[in-house]
Parts: structure tokens; C-alpha cells; sequence
């Protein structure tokens, strides 16, 4: 072989290949151009750095057989198709590409075992630009094939293709395998051959169905099972990507089919993993406008690690939000508002709980929605027991949340005798008889002209002032007149003459 005839090619760092230079340059374009840069080697030979070859040395040494037997050395096939794609457009073989883009037209006939492969493949490749738009080709074959096989079982009706579709005319097709044929009696006989896609892959597989109207309850069935498969052995990145496809796509889906209290056990998920917040508000959203369904188990969720509460307050005031945004009224309100009654009695002896929070949940729910304050008469007063180092502005806060016309007589007389009110209802009184005489006075300011007022107020201390000087003169007149008269008796006694003797 002559000096240089001998190309040496660097995979990735993982493999270095020996090839015919001018075999190989016969079929790549991009060898063409790359070699004119390259110098031969300290063992005579050209030498091509590739570091970022789509497949890797497994799929340059496949497509570098195809170059020696002139691209005819065998078929291309569903199983080696979408590596030897990619590694043809890298190298720019114009004839294997033309073979593997007519084997793609086909891949609506392929077998489920078959798209599987090839999506399989496409995560090794997820590197290339080319596998984006196989995937997509894949996923799509993919679902098709899922809703025909639903379709066809007797016990569902997930998707219903119209007569002009390609579902009904795969139908007729007869390149399905056996297996797949037997498997479609059962709803979800699919749930495991999936578990072998990324979670990348499995939440466009997941959007695909949701699109095509596959039946709801059926997808909430496999995201839970894939949920409890994949933790077992997922790495935490692996877990929280897991966990947000899982609400994504919950989060989309009919409400009525997803089981209201699962919610639950992935919110307890959630919380240890960290979630992206918008994914962590659309589960607290599902959660929030079904309030009504949840138990007070529910709602004492524990505090996040770096709080000092016993119980996470602010989840449940999103939760109660949530609920409030959407709506709902009459029975559903009353059952939360007594709910949320129940939580506020659990937190109120939480010594750490600010008033600010406790407020907040006194005065979270409608006023009207509560028939009776007995519950939150006794949250406050067990409040106020544990938070003896309230200021009275803040405890005059929480009582003003209570509406006495609710609470029952008995509640009245033990609130009459109960010292923690009562020095804040004297406090109340007032500061009411202050406000009205502010009120009082802002009236009288905003009557009339503002200058004559002035100077009829004026006036009328001025008169004040004179009324009580003349009050303090007639006050000292007054002394000097008693002491006057006091002496005068004392010497008309003395000097009066004795008319008997």
C-alpha cells in the first residue's frame, strides 16, 4: 500500500479505526474535505480526529462496511437503520442515506418491537442534530400503533380514528408481529416495553397521547406505575425529571381521572425533590380546586427543613387560594371552610406560628361560609396561651376576626370571664370611642370653610381660657370671704354684751 494510503480515524476517544483512504473517500464527502487539512502521521499514515461522531465506533464501523462492499453489503433494516442515518448524514454517504430515508418512508409498517429498537437508538444519539426529527418519526409510529392496538380491544374504547385515518388503515395491514396482535387485549399490556425509553422520551410519548385523546385514565394508570418503577433505581436528577413529566402531564388530563388523594403521595415527592416551581404550582393547583375531597392528614403537611413551623401554612393558604380562584360556592365552601377550621385548631398551639400567619388563616375563607365561630374561638384562645408575648395591637388583631353573633351563649359567658379577652375588649372599647371622636372631629373639619372654622375654634378657647381665669378669681374670692367671715364671728362673740348675769 502506498505512503499515506492508510487513514486513521479517532472515534470519540474510544476507538481508532484503520481504513482505505481511497475506499472511504469514494462514498464521504466529509473525508473528501477533511483530508486535504490532514498530515500523515508519525507512522506515515493520515490521521481524522472525530470527537463527537454520532453512535459512536459502533456506528462508523458499520457504515464503514457499507463503504467496502459499495453500500450493497446488506439491507438496510428497522434495527440498524437510525444509526447507520446519522452516521451517513455525518459522513455525507449520499448512497446510504438514500436507502435509509426509503426505509423511514416504511416505518408505519414496522413491527412495535421494531419502533422500540429504533427509539432506543435515538437516545444514544441524542447528541445529533438528525435524531430529533427520527424520533419524532418513531414516537409518532409508536403511539399510532399503541391506539390501534387500544382500538382494537373489546374492553376499551381509548381512541377512535375516523375511517379516513392512517390508525384504520394500519388496521388492514398484515406486518404486525403476533405477539403485539395478542397483547392488545389487555389495556395495559404496554406499561412495561415503554419503561425502557428516557424520561425525555416518555413525556413526548406522553404529550402524543394526551394530543390523540387516548383515554385518561389509562395514562394516569401508567404514570403512576412508571413513577413507582423508576424510583427504585433513578438517581435524584433522574427522580425530579421523572416527577415533573408525571404533573405535566397530570395536569392536563380530565380531573375526575386522577385519583385525588395519589396527588398527595407525589406533593410528598415533590417536596423532598426540589421541582421546578411552575411544575410545583400545577400540583398545587390540581390539589387546590379539590380541596373539598381533602382530610385534615392531608393538609398537615410538615414544614420545609430551613422553617421553624411545625406545619407548612403557606402550602395550605396556596391551596385554599387555588380553591377560591376556582370558584366553586355552597356546599364545597362550607366543607372547606370547616376544614380549614380543623387545620387552624392543629397550628394555633405551634409556639412558633407569627400572627401574621395565624391571621391569615383566621380570615382565609369567606366570613359567610362559616355558620359557627366556635372552632375559631378556641383556636384563638389556645393561640393566645401559647403567644403570651403578643402585643396588644396583635392580639386585637386576632380578636376581631371573631363574629360574636356566631358564637354560642355558653362561648359568650367563658369569654366573659376569660382574662386573656378581657383586657383586650377594654383596649377595643377604647380604641373605638377614640376612632369616633376622630371621627367626630374629621367631620367637622371637612364641613364649612376651613379659615372662619379656625377662627370660631379659636374663639371658643379663648372664651374657655376666660371662663377659667374667672372661675380661679371667684375661687379665691370665695377663700377670702370664708376666712372674713370666720374672724368676724370669733370677735362678736367676745364682745357681745351679757344680758343676764
Amino acid at each position: 500500500m502506498e505512503s499515506c494510503s492508510v487513514l486513521e480515524v479517532d472515534i470519540n476517544g474510544e476507538e481508532t479505526i484503520f481504513l482505505n483512504k481511497q475506499i472511504i473517500c469514494k462514498y464521504s464527502g466529509t473525508l473528501r474535505k477533511l483530508l486535504g487539512k490532514s498530515t500523515c502521521s508519525s507512522s506515515g499514515n493520515l490521521k481524522v480526529i472525530f470527537n463527537d461522531f454520532p453512535g459512536g465506533a459502533e456506528s462508523f464501523e458499520l457504515l464503514s462496511r457499507f463503504c467496502y462492499n459499495n453500500c450493497e453489503w446488506t439491507t438496510v433494516m428497522p434495527s440498524n437503520v437510525v444509526m447507520l442515518h446519522c452516521a451517513a448524514k455525518f459522513m455525507e454517504v449520499t448512497k446510504v442515506l438514500v436507502q435509509t430515508e426509503k426505509c423511514m418512508e416504511e416505518i408505519r409498517y414496522w413491527a412495535w418491537p421494531e419502533v422500540l429498537v429504533g427509539l432506543k437508538q435515538c437516545q444514544v444519539l441524542e447528541t445529533s442534530s438528525e435524531a430529533d426529527s427520527l424520533t419524532a418519526k418513531l414516537m409518532d409510529a409508536l403511539v399510532e400503533k399503541l391506539c390501534l392496538a387500544i382500538e382494537a380491544s373489546p374492553s376499551s374504547a381509548a381512541c377512535s380514528p375516523s375511517p379516513d385515518s392512517s390508525l384504520f388503515r394500519f388496521s388492514c395491514d398484515s406486518k404486525s408481529t403476533e405477539s403485539f396482535k395478542n397483547s392488545s387485549s389487555r389495556v395495559t399490556w404496554w406499561f412495561d416495553e415503554v419503561l425502557v425509553l428516557s424520561p425525555g422520551l416518555v413525556s413526548t410519548f406522553l404529550k402524543l397521547m394526551v394530543l390523540r385523546k387516548f383515554d385518561n385514565v389509562t395514562i394516569t394508570r401508567f404514570l403512576f406505575y412508571y413513577q413507582k418503577v423508576k424510583f427504585c433505581s433513578a438517581t435524584s436528577n433522574e427522580k425530579r425529571e421523572i416527577l415533573e413529566t408525571t404533573i405535566d402531564t397530570l395536569y392536563v388530563l380530565d380531573r375526575s381521572c386522577v385519583p385525588y388523594k395519589s396527588l398527595f403521595g407525589v406533593l410528598r415527592l415533590a417536596l423532598g425533590l426540589n421541582i421546578n416551581k411552575s411544575v410545583m404550582n400545577k400540583l398545587e393547583v390540581m390539589i387546590g380546586q379539590q380541596l373539598e375531597q381533602a382530610t385534615l392528614d392531608n393538609l398537615l403537611v410538615p414544614s420545609p427543613v430551613k422553617s421553624s413551623h411545625l406545619y407548612y401554612v403557606n402550602l395550605v393558604l396556596r391551596f385554599t387560594k387555588a380553591f377560591l380562584d376556582g370558584g366553586k360556592r355552597g356546599s364545597q365552601l362550607k366543607k372547606v371552610a370547616r376544614l380549614i377550621d380543623q387545620y387552624i385548631a392543629e397550628v394555633a398551639p405551634d409556639p412558633c406560628l407569627k400572627p401574621s400567619k395565624f391571621l391569615s388563616l383566621l380570615t382565609l375563607v369567606p366570613d359567610s361560609a362559616r355558620e359557627s365561630h366556635e372552632d375559631i374561638y378556641r383556636a384563638i384562645d389556645m393561640y393566645l396561651e401559647a403567644h403570651a408575648g403578643l402585643t396588644n395591637g396583635e392580639r386585637l388583631n386576632l380578636i376581631r376576626a371573631l363574629s360574636y353573633e356566631k358564637l354560642s351563649s355558653e362561648s359568650r359567658a367563658h369569654m366573659s370571664r376569660n382574662t386573656k379577652f378581657q383586657e383586650i375588649e377594654r383596649l377595643d372599647e377604647q380604641q373605638q370611642e377614640q376612632k369616633q371622636l376622630i371621627l367626630r372631629v374629621e367631620k367637622v373639619e371637612t364641613s364649612g370653610d376651613n379659615e372662619k372654622l379656625k377662627e370660631h375654634i379659636e374663639g371658643i378657647q379663648w372664651r374657655v381660657m376666660e371662663l377659667e381665669r374667672a372661675c380661679l378669681k371667684m375661687q379665691t374670692q370665695m377663700e377670702v370671704i370664708k376666712k372674713r367671715t370666720k374672724s368676724t364671728s370669733r370677735g362678736s362673740n367676745r364682745s357681745l354684751p351679757k344680758l343676764c348675769s
